[in-house]
């Protein structure tokens, strides 16, 4: 049986996959949802510039379509990792934006994200190989 936290949302399963019925450890998160968790590590935000944020943070390498990015924000959202914060402060925008942040849970996911990221890179930095090089 999956956790609550892994409910289904359009007859798919939530943003978390298992490798196998026996281990309940989720894998890492798809990389949409990584970039906009990262990005509300910052503190809240609202949806358009949550996608600038990303591609900023990406340097230009990950670019979001309105799509993707509220798609990815309904799922983190009905998966309790984000909470919609519109209402809970005066705005001073007239625009009818709506406002994100992370939730407790969305928070220790998301450090957890950025220290996985983190290792994997240093252990990458530590081969003898130059990657992305032919060798010769």
């Amino acid at each position: 049986m999956l956790p609550s936290w892994a409910s289904a949302l359009d007859g798919q399963l939530s943003i978390y996959q298992y490798v196998s019925m026996t281990d309940k450890k989720p894998r890492p998160l798809p990389a949409a949802s990584m970039h906009l968790v990262l990005a509300l590590l910052e503190g809240e935000n609202h949806g358009y510039a949550l996608m600038r944020r990303v591609e900023e943070l990406s340097d230009g390498a990950v670019r979001m379509g309105p799509g993707t990015l509220y798609g990815t924000l309904n799922r983190l959202l009905t998966d309790g990792l984000i909470i919609e914060t519109t209402g809970e402060a005066p705005r001073n925008d007239n625009e009818r934006r709506r406002y994100y942040r992370l939730s407790d849970e969305g928070e220790r996911i998301a450090r957890a994200e950025l220290a996985r990221l983190r290792t994997l890179v240093a252990r990458f930095a530590r081969l003898p190989i130059s990657l992305g090089e032919p060798s010769t």
